[in-house]
């Protein structure tokens, strides 16, 4: 019943998309290019495919080349416009996603605004840390702006070609708009990928000769504490059958929960809607939880985007706080893509900061 209801709201939702992005196509709405190498990065459907961890991946990657900024719109932050992001900022003020990329890489420019175009002309307009190359978090279908390389991720467990768009589905634009994407990758992916699996891939996707297609997977890392400064143990999972507590607060968390359930002795688990924003209720729910556990002396452990909203938490019990950790989270290619990946990537941004530099010793000349 409820699909029947769904479909006509999700054909209307469908006609505007097709139309907005006419408009784009046949040059009707404005789109901005930049002297400046861009890379955007996103997808066509809602959350978890693991747009932060690849940014991260990009900028490690690219910091050794070139001067990195990223620019996202700091999604359910309670600001407003354009707004540099530091250490010390809180999720609510630029949200969790570019606060996450800030503290892990701090020499970095990472900046929020919900307006790319003005973003990137902020961004330019600062000669002293004015960028070579930025990054666009979660921008696929923010077409005001035309990135140089335009990444587009999809969840190898969600395939989308079985998806319906909003609100009947999780697609926000129908599968032919991968035509827009010069490198497809698929997420999450398990170790190994066998060659009919891929090959059915291949032919799902139908690559266009500009595309390219690879496989990446996550890695999870050993538990940091949210509150370091109150932590007094760190848990070793490895070691022995911890008690735990699960706390997740995001789109997809079906493949944190099976990675928990293999490392630890699941005994509870909290699950919020994603980028759930803390409330008082909700830390008298962990903290109550966690007392009511007590006997077999369990952890909480959360995902790392989650922490950065959870840090807010500064009422939560000390003994609460000092037990409370998030599992770190990196991508890695399968099958040694990574360096054809590292390769269009570095090159890309290579060759363009050259034109852009080659241009401004122009104008110089010129003026």
């Amino acid at each position: 019943m409820l699909k029947l209801l769904l479909y006509p709201l999700s054909i209307i939702y469908g006609v505007v998309v097709y139309i907005r992005n006419n408009f784009y196509d046949y040059k009707i709405f404005k789109s901005t290019e930049f002297e400046i190498p861009v890379i955007s990065i996103g997808n066509i459907t809602v959350g978890g495919t693991g747009k932060t961890p690849h940014t991260e991946f990009l900028v490690a990657l690219l910091k050794k080349h070139a001067k990195v900024a990223t620019l996202s719109r700091g999604y359910k932050r309670k600001t407003k416009g354009f707004q540099l992001v530091e250490t010390s900022s809180t999720a609510r003020e630029v949200g969790d996603e570019a606060l996450q990329v800030k503290q892990k890489y701090p020499e970095v420019t990472v900046a929020v605004d919900e307006n790319r175009v003005h973003g990137i002309n902020k961004l330019l307009k600062d000669e002293e840390n004015s960028p070579d190359v930025i990054l666009l978090d979660d921008a696929y279908q923010h077409r005001r702006v035309n990135p140089g390389i335009n990444i587009l991720l999809i969840d190898y467990n969600r395939p989308i070609n079985e998806d319906h768009l909003l609100p009947l589905g999780r697609l926000r634009e129908r599968k032919y708009q991968r035509r827009r994407a010069n490198v497809i990758i698929y997420t999450k992916c398990p170790d190994e990928i066998t060659p009919i699996t891929r090959r059915i891939i291949m032919k799902d996707v139908n690559l266009r000769p500009y595309q390219s297609l690879y496989f990446t997977r996550m890695e999870y890392g050993t538990p940091l504490p949210v509150f370091p400064e109150m932590a007094t143990n760190i848990p070793d999972l490895d070691q022995k059958r911890q008690s735990a507590i699960l706390l997740s607060g995001i789109a997809n968390p079906e493949q944190f929960q099976k990675y928990l359930g293999t490392k630890v002795k699941l005994v509870d688990e909290l699950i919020f809607g994603d980028h759930h924003q803390f409330k008082p209720k909700d830390w008298q729910l962990i903290t109550s939880t966690f007392n009511k556990h007590q006997e077999q002396k369990p952890i909480i452990i959360t995902t790392e985007k989650d922490a950065m909203r959870l840090r807010d938490g500064d009422n939560l019990p000390p003994e609460v706080q000092e037990n409370l950790f998030y599992i770190p989270l990196k991508i890695k290619f399968l099958d040694h893509e990574g360096k054809s990946f590292e390769k269009k990537i570095v090159g890309y941004v290579k060759d363009n900061r050259s034109n852009r530099e080659l241009h401004k010793r122009t104008n110089k000349r010129t003026s």
